[in-house]
């Protein structure tokens, strides 16, 4: 472009020459010949963010083997696998665990049986109107906070809450929608359906709408070539979004503390109250080491069987 005539150059739009500007700027900062690590210089950052968490895990892990002595409350000098041994000897943490996984594995299905036809729909719909506000309300919730819809949530369940208030209206008798473990898994869908909506919404789009109409003229009903089409080429944002909801979950401290009153303990809660009720950093990170392998087996064996979600997609 620079060697256009320069009345030429004048009737170009601003933004044209601005980027003419900055590519020759990036010519000259960035050589031609230093392209082939420009990848790895995208990389950069999050390979420092990894590097950061593996340091992270690695005093987790160091801490984890040391005992707490309760005559300083310090963590003592020998290495030991004591605060393990305990956890196992402890029915109570096994408890917690098996809760945990259960409500993750709960709200996994959930998140996908609501946010699959969600994410469908918004793909599929022919009106831009509908469409815009299905994307208006699945960003919406980004705006507030875990905790803000938490508490939002104990307006509207509480004892003296909106529901309650209106059976109370209708002389029926209020009802414990709080402080349970149903209340949990029910917020807990709420705060994941955004996420898995974003994560399967790439994989229908890349489903070419004629993939459906040459099922359908095939002879297959719509619900078949549903079933048989569109649920098996859907897989790998299925899987990721799976991954994404199962793992948040099971690490999720806020909806178990406060929609849970306490009475519904996660992992998360564990390991909170280790390290800031019982002051012993040692059995804390104990529990994460034990959170971050189960979390780490249970993930490869899904992508064992399932496959890798869109990273196994080859160009």
């Amino acid at each position: 472009m620079t060697d256009l005539p320069k009345r030429t150059l004048d009737r170009l739009p601003l933004r044209w020459v601005l980027m003419d500007k900055i590519e020759a700027f990036a010519s000259l900062v960035w050589p031609a010949k230093c392209h082939r690590t420009t990848g790895w210089l995208f990389l950069t950052p999050a390979l420092l963010l990894v590097g950061i968490l593996l340091i992270g895990l690695g005093y987790m892990l160091e801490y984890s083997l040391h005992e707490l002595d309760l005559s300083s409350y310090r963590l003592k000098d020998a290495y030991t696998l004591g605060n393990y041994r305990y956890l196992l000897e402890q029915p109570v943490y096994l408890q917690v665990l098996l809760r945990t996984l259960l409500a993750a594995s709960v709200v996994t299905l959930a998140t996908l049986t609501l946010a699959f036809p969600y994410a469908y729909v918004m793909v599929r719909t022919s009106s831009s109107a509908w469409r815009k506000f299905l994307l208006v309300s699945l960003f919406l919730p980004f705006f507030i906070g875990q905790v803000v819809r938490a508490y939002g949530w104990l307006i509207i369940l509480g004892k003296e809450g909106i529901i309650n208030s209106a059976l109370m209206s209708l002389g029926l008798p209020a009802m414990d929608l709080i402080y349970n473990y149903g209340a949990v898994v029910f917020g807990l869908v709420q705060y994941m359906l955004p996420f898995a909506v974003l994560l399967i919404v790439p994989a229908i789009t890349a489903i070419g709408e004629d993939i459906e109409l040459a099922a359908e003229s095939l002879g297959a009903n719509w619900l078949r070539a549903f079933w048989h089409v569109v649920l098996p080429m859907a897989r790998p944002g299925l899987v990721g979004a799976g991954i994404v909801v199962f793992t948040l979950t099971m690490t999720d401290f806020a909806m178990p503390e406060i929609l849970g009153g306490g009475t519904t303990d996660f992992i998360a809660s564990a390991i909170y109250d280790s390290f800031f009720q019982l002051s012993n950093s040692g059995l804390g990170a104990a529990l994460s080491i034990v959170l971050v392998t189960l979390g780490s087996i249970l993930v490869a064996i899904v992508f064992r069987i399932t496959g890798a979600g869109t990273l196994s997609i080859r160009q």
